[in-house]
C-alpha cells in the first residue's frame, strides 16, 4: 500500500457523546442517558467536570470524590460512597470528555456544543463477574437514576450560573 493513510475507504469522526454511547454498549447492560441542555457548553462541562466540588452534589450515593493524583488529563481519585464504601478510579478528564474504571464501576460523562446548548450523556455499568446479571436487576430504577443526575445536572448549572450567586 502507498500513498495516503486514507486511500478511499469511507472515514467517520465521533463526536464525544457518540464515543461514549460506544463504550457504553459495550457493557452488558449499561445505564445510559443523554439530554440536550439550553446552555453553551462552556457553562456545562465547568460544573459536570468539577469531580471533587459538584459531582457529589449530581450523582446520588456518592458522599465525596478526590483526586489523589493528577498527571495531565490522567488523573486517579478516591470515591466515597453514603454508605462508607470506597473504591479507587482511573480516570481521563479532558475538555467535554471524562472516563472513569474502577475494580467495581466504569461511569462515563461527555458533552458536545449543539447549536446555541449542548448535548450531555452519562453512563455507569457494574464490573464485577456477575455484574450483567446485577445490570439487569437494577435497570428499572438506574434509567430513573441517570434522568435524575440529568436533572441535578442542570439544577447545579442553574445554581452556578444564577446572576449574585453566593459560592
Amino acid at each position: 500500500m502507498t500513498g495516503s493513510v486514507n486511500s478511499g475507504w469511507p472515514t467517520a469522526e465521533l463526536d464525544a457523546v457518540r464515543r461514549l454511547q460506544v463504550i457504553a454498549s459495550t457493557a452488558k447492560h449499561p445505564a445510559y442517558a443523554e439530554r440536550r441542555f439550553d446552555v453553551p457548553l462552556e457553562q456545562l462541562w465547568p460544573v459536570a467536570s468539577d469531580l471533587e466540588n459538584e459531582l457529589p452534589l449530581i450523582v446520588s450515593g456518592l458522599r465525596s470524590f478526590t483526586v489523589t493524583q493528577s498527571s495531565g488529563e490522567r488523573l486517579s481519585g478516591q470515591a466515597v460512597g453514603t454508605l462508607g464504601y470506597k473504591e479507587r478510579f482511573d480516570v481521563v478528564l479532558r475538555p467535554g470528555w471524562c472516563l472513569m474504571q474502577g475494580k467495581v464501576l466504569t461511569s462515563g460523562m461527555a458533552a458536545v456544543a449543539d447549536g446555541d446548548g449542548c448535548r450531555f450523556a452519562f453512563f455507569t455499568s457494574l464490573r464485577l463477574p456477575g455484574g450483567d446479571l446485577l445490570d439487569r436487576m437494577r435497570a428499572p430504577w438506574s434509567t430513573r437514576r441517570a434522568e435524575e443526575l440529568l436533572d441535578r445536572l442542570g439544577q447545579r448549572v442553574a445554581a452556578r450560573s444564577a446572576p449574585g450567586r453566593a459560592e
